[in-house]
C-alpha cells in the first residue's frame, strides 16, 4: 500500500488551550515531515465528516489522529478496512494529567509543551512505520465443534452450539451421557419459590442430545491426541480402555516433528515465513470444549474424621448414591460435617465451596423426607447459598427437624460426633447413626491428561498447579478460555458449579468455541485483542534456532522442528507479542508492532541533553491494564511527573530488552516496565507476561551494570486496572528517584 498520510491534531476537550497548536503543527510539518491539519472536535459528527472528506477527496489512507486516548471514541475514528489509523494521546496522558502550575514552576507551560511535542513525535513515527495488515487465510477450515464429556455441561454445550447451526461431536468415556447427574435422587430447585426440591431432569436431557441431528454421540469413547489449531484441530478418538500409538508419554518437540514428517511446509532458507502445515491424521473439528467434570475429593487424610476406617462415614457423593438406591431407611439422626475441623482448622474441605453446601441441605432434606421423625445436624464453618438459593437456604431453616450450626469438629469415633465454637458458645456431643462428609469438586484436570494435546509443550495444560487443576487462562476477563486458544473449558473442569451454573457456563463455552473458528475463518484474533489481523512474522534467515520464543510463549501457538526452528500456528496465536520480546535476533515482528516501530518512537522522542529539570524517563505501559490506568488517572487529574514519556505495549512479554538498551544509550535517565500483576492472583491478559518481563529485566540490570549504569534507573512495576489512584505515586516516586541519582552518563554520546 501507498501510504499517504496526515496528522489530525484536536483542540477540543481543553487541549488548544492548554498547548500551542501551531508548534505542535510545525513539529508536525517540520521535524516528521508529515502535512498537518486541525480540527475543533474531531470525534463530532463535523470532526467525522471532515476525515471523511480527507479520506474521499484528498486520498489520505494514513490517519494520525492526535486527541484523546486511542482506548476511547474507536468507531469514531475507524476510517475503514482500507486505511491505517494511530493516536496520538494529547488528552488523557498530556494535558489531563500535567494538573495546574505549583508555586515556583515558571518552567511549567514549557514542560508541558515539551511533552505533547514528543507526543505528537512518537505517534507520527508510529504512523510512518505501520504497515496494513493482511488477515491470515487458512488452508483448511473445519467448523464442527468436538465437546469433551457427557454431563451436563457437556450436553448443554453440545444443544447450544446446534441451537446456533454448529455440528457437534459428543464424546463420553462412560457407556451412557449424563455423568455425575445419574446418580442424583433430585436437584436443586430451579424455579421461584426456590423450595421444594426437584426431580432429576438428566433424562430429558439425554433425550434432548439423542435426538439431535446436528449432535453425534460417542459413548465408551476418549480422546487419544489433539493435534492442529484453532478451525484446524485433527482429533484421534479411542474405545474407552484400549490402547492407541499416542498413549506413549509425550516428550517435548516429538509431537510437532510428527506433525512435520506428515505434512509440508516452505524452505525454512527462503527467507520468508513459513508455517506447520495441517496434521492428516485423524478427524477435523474446529475448535473443543472440555467439560469432563469433576470427581469426588479425597477426604482420608483427616484421620480425626475416620473417613475409611468407620463404617458409619460416608462422602456427601456416597451419600446420594445410597439415597438414589433408596438405602436411608433406619437413618434416624445423620450429621452432614461441612469441614476438616480438628484443634486448629476452620478451614472448608479442599476445592468445597458454594455446591457443597447446598449439597448438604439438598441431602438434609433427603433425610426428613424419607422419615419425618429423622433429624439433620449441619455442621459448617461456612455456609454459601448465592442467588436465588439464599430462598432455598432459608426454607430449609424452617425445618425444626434439621439443625445447624457453625461448628468445629474434633472427632468423629464410632456414631458419636464432638465439636466446639458452636454459634451456643457450647462444645456439642451427637450421637448419629451416619456421618456425611463434604468432599469437594476436583477437577478431572487436576489427576488426567484429559486434553491429551500434540504440542511441543507438552500434552497437558501448563501450570494447572498454580491455579489448584482447573483449565484456566484469565479467570477474570476471559473465563472460559485455556491457556490454548480455540478450547474452551466449562462446568467442573473450571471451577465448582451446581446445575444451573454449569448450564449457563456450557453455553457460554459453545458460543466461545464458535466465535474461535469464525474468527479464524476472517484470519484474526478471537481473544483479547478481538478482531485484530496482525500475526507474527518470523525472518527465518537470521534465525538461530535459540528456541526462546517458543519455550516463552504463554500458549503453545509456535511448534519446533528438530533443529529448533520455530513454526507458528497463527491461529492458535493470541498476539500477545511475547515472541517478539523473547527474541534475542529481533526477527519477529507484526505489521504494526514490531522492534523498529517501536525503536523508532523511542528514537524521536527529544531528550534534553543539559538540564536536571529535563529528565527523561520512558514507561512501557501494559495496554491491558496499565495504560487505561494512567488514563483513568488523567481523567481526574491527577498529576504525573513531566519527565514522563509513555508508550503503549500489547504485553510486557512482548518487550524487547533492546528497546531498554538503545533507550539507555540515547540518553533516557530511566525505564520502567508498568503492567499486570501477576502470581497466585495473576492478571494478566496474556498470563506470564508480567512474569515473564521481570525476569528479563532482572538480566538488563547486569547488562546496565556491565556499560557503568545503575541497574535502579530500570524497573519493573505491577499494576491493576483499578489502581489508577496508585499510578501518578509509583511513576512520581520512580522519577525522584531516578533524578538523585541524576542525569544518565551516557547522555550527549
Amino acid at each position: 500500500m501507498d501510504k499517504k498520510i496526515c496528522t489530525y491534531i484536536c483542540t477540543g476537550c481543553g487541549i488548544g488551550e492548554a498547548v500551542d497548536i501551531e508548534e505542535l503543527s510545525g513539529v508536525v510539518t517540520g521535524e516528521m515531515s508529515q502535512e498537518c491539519k486541525t480540527h475543533a472536535q474531531l470525534c463530532g459528527p463535523e470532526g467525522r465528516a471532515f476525515l471523511e472528506n480527507e479520506k474521499s477527496a484528498e486520498g489520505i489512507n494514513t490517519f494520525n489522529i492526535c486527541a484523546c486516548s486511542p482506548r476511547v471514541m474507536q468507531a469514531q475514528f475507524d476510517m475503514g478496512d482500507d486505511t491505517i489509523t494511530v493516536r496520538g494521546n494529547l488528552r488523557e496522558q498530556c494535558v489531563w494529567s500535567a494538573g495546574e502550575a505549583e508555586e515556583g514552576q515558571d518552567d511549567f507551560q514549557e514542560w508541558l509543551q515539551e511533552t505533547a511535542s514528543d507526543t505528537i513525535r512518537m505517534a507520527c513515527s508510529r504512523s510512518a512505520k505501520t504497515q496494513m495488515p493482511e488477515a491470515w487465510e487458512m488452508e483448511s477450515m473445519n467448523k464442527d465443534i468436538l465437546v469433551m464429556g457427557g454431563g451436563i455441561a457437556g450436553m448443554t454445550a453440545a444443544l447450544e452450539a446446534s441451537k446456533a447451526g454448529s455440528k457437534v461431536t459428543l464424546v463420553e468415556k462412560a457407556d451412557v451421557l449424563g455423568g455425575k447427574a445419574n446418580g442424583w435422587l433430585k436437584q436443586f430447585p430451579m424455579a421461584y419459590p426456590y423450595e421444594d426440591l426437584e426431580d432429576n431432569s438428566i433424562g430429558s436431557m439425554i433425550a434432548a442430545v439423542e435426538a439431535d441431528a446436528n449432535i453425534t454421540v460417542k459413548t465408551g469413547t476418549e480422546v487419544a491426541r489433539i493435534g492442529g489449531s484453532p478451525a484446524d484441530f485433527r482429533v484421534t478418538l479411542k474405545a474407552t480402555g484400549t490402547k492407541s500409538e499416542w498413549d506413549a508419554p509425550a516428550k517435548v518437540g516429538v509431537d510437532a516433528q510428527d506433525l512435520i514428517d506428515k505434512g509440508e511446509k516452505e524452505d525454512p532458507n527462503a527467507g520468508k515465513n513459513h508455517y506447520l502445515k495441517k496434521d492428516a491424521n485423524g478427524e477435523p473439528f474446529g475448535a473443543v470444549v472440555l467439560a469432563t467434570g469433576w470427581v469426588p475429593a479425597d477426604v482420608s487424610e483427616y484421620e480425626h474424621l475416620g473417613y475409611g476406617k468407620n463404617d458409619k462415614v460416608v462422602t456427601n457423593a456416597e451419600f446420594e448414591k445410597m439415597a438414589k438406591e433408596g438405602k436411608l431407611d433406619g437413618l434416624k439422626n445423620v450429621a452432614f460435617v461441612m469441614s476438616p475441623g480438628g484443634e486448629e482448622h476452620d478451614e472448608d474441605f479442599p476445592y468445597a465451596n458454594s455446591v457443597t453446601s447446598m449439597v448438604a441441605l439438598k441431602q438434609a432434606k433427603y433425610v426428613r423426607e424419607n422419615d419425618a421423625d429423622a433429624k439433620a445436624y449441619i455442621l459448617y464453618q461456612h455456609m454459601r447459598t448465592p442467588g436465588n438459593m439464599e430462598l432455598f437456604y432459608k426454607g430449609v431453616q424452617q425445618d425444626d427437624g434439621i439443625f445447624m450450626t457453625k461448628a468445629t469438629v474434633t472427632s468423629v469415633e464410632g456414631g458419636t460426633v464432638t465439636a466446639k465454637d458452636t454459634l451456643l458458645g457450647e462444645d456439642l456431643s451427637l450421637d448419629v447413626d451416619l456421618v456425611v462428609l463434604a468432599a469437594g469438586m476436583v477437577p478431572t484436570t487436576k489427576y488426567e491428561d484429559t486434553i491429551n494435546l500434540a504440542y511441543r509443550q507438552g500434552p497437558a495444560f501448563l501450570d494447572l498447579d498454580l491455579f489448584d487443576g482447573y483449565a484456566d487462562s484469565h479467570f477474570i476477563c476471559f473465563p472460559y478460555e485455556t491457556r490454548r486458544t480455540g478450547i474452551y473449558a466449562c462446568g467442573g473442569v473450571r471451577k465448582a458449579m451446581n446445575m444451573q451454573e454449569t448450564i449457563d457456563d456450557a453455553t457460554g463455552a459453545a458460543l466461545k468455541a464458535i466465535q474461535a473458528i469464525e474468527s479464524a475463518d476472517r484470519g484474526v484474533a478471537v481473544h483479547p485483542r478481538s478482531g485484530d489481523k496482525t500475526y507474527p512474522e518470523f525472518f527465518m534467515q537470521r534465525c538461530t534456532q535459540c528456541k526462546r520464543c517458543t519455550e516463552e510463549c504463554p500458549f503453545g501457538a509456535i511448534d519446533d522442528d528438530e533443529k529448533g526452528t520455530p513454526l507458528p500456528n497463527p491461529s492458535r496465536c493470541r498476539r500477545c507479542g511475547t515472541c517478539m520480546g523473547a527474541c534475542p535476533e529481533r526477527i519477529i515482528g507484526f505489521k504494526d508492532y514490531n522492534i523498529d516501530l517501536i525503536g523508532s518512537m523511542i528514537k524521536s522522542i527529544e531528550v534534553p541533553e543539559d538540564d536536571d529539570d529535563k529528565l527523561r524517563v520512558i514507561v512501557f505501559a501494559c495496554e491491558n491494564d496499565a495504560y487505561p490506568a494512567i488514563d483513568m488517572a488523567g481523567m481526574r487529574n491527577h498529576k504525573i511527573s513531566h519527565m514522563i514519556r509513555v508508550i503503549p505495549v500489547r504485553c510486557l512479554g512482548s518487550v524487547n530488552m533492546a528497546w531498554i538498551r538503545d533507550a539507555m544509550s540515547a540518553g533516557f535517565d530511566g525505564a520502567m516496565l508498568l503492567g499486570c500483576k501477576y502470581g497466585d492472583d495473576y492478571q494478566c491478559h496474556f498470563v506470564k507476561g508480567s512474569e515473564i518481563a521481570d525476569k528479563r529485566m532482572e538480566n538488563i540490570g547486569d547488562s546496565l551494570s556491565t556499560l557503568g549504569i545503575e541497574p535502579e534507573r530500570a524497573k519493573a512495576e505491577s499494576v491493576a486496572i483499578t489502581d489508577y489512584d496508585k499510578i501518578p505515586q509509583i511513576l512520581n516516586d520512580f522519577v525522584e528517584e531516578i533524578v538523585e541519582m541524576g542525569p544518565n552518563p551516557f547522555k550527549g554520546f
